[in-house]
């Protein structure tokens, strides 16, 4: 699976760069900038793929991980979350500037996109703080986590 990602990410790449590159040899105009712009949304999209491909190879494969600790989930979703907040803001960005250029009506969209992307972000951080209770209540799993730290960045170096 994490292979699949990473080749799906690895197109976006080649996608994005085609587009980005067509787009400036074509010209300097505001059509230039806004196929540019979707290739920056492109590549926010691959950074997605190649970080779910990471995760799942540093948490399934490397470290035989328990998914089933409060720390584990928490460290999961939020290498998960951080990723995914930050291309929905890119796509949102993308959606505003080609909204503003082609058709104003379109804006509530873009709109939408960010909007929902603060939600998303509110309830992550709502998730991460309330997860904080429930490794208290399991100090033995949060010092298993920091053990297998340990062990993981000794043997990365």
């Amino acid at each position: 699976m994490a292979l699949l990602f990473a080749c799906a990410a690895i197109m976006l790449i080649i996608i994005a760069a085609r587009m980005g590159w067509v787009s400036f040899a074509s010209g300097m105009g505001r059509a230039a900038a806004q196929e540019i712009i979707e290739a920056v949304g492109l590549l926010a999209a691959a950074v997605v793929a190649l970080q779910i491909a990471e995760t799942i190879v540093e948490e399934e494969v490397i470290r035989d991980a328990d998914i089933s600790a409060p720390t584990r989930v928490r460290r999961f979703l939020s290498r998960f979350f951080v990723v995914v907040v930050v291309a929905l803001a890119i796509e949102g960005l993308v959606a505003t500037f080609r909204a503003l250029h082609e058709d104003p009506s379109e804006l509530i969209y873009a709109a939408s996109i960010l909007g929902a992307n603060g939600i998303l972000l509110s309830g992550w951080g709502l998730f991460v703080y309330l997860n904080r209770f429930a490794e208290e209540l399991e100090p033995e799993a949060m010092a298993d986590v920091k053990r297998e730290d340990e062990k993981f960045t000794s043997r990365v170096r």
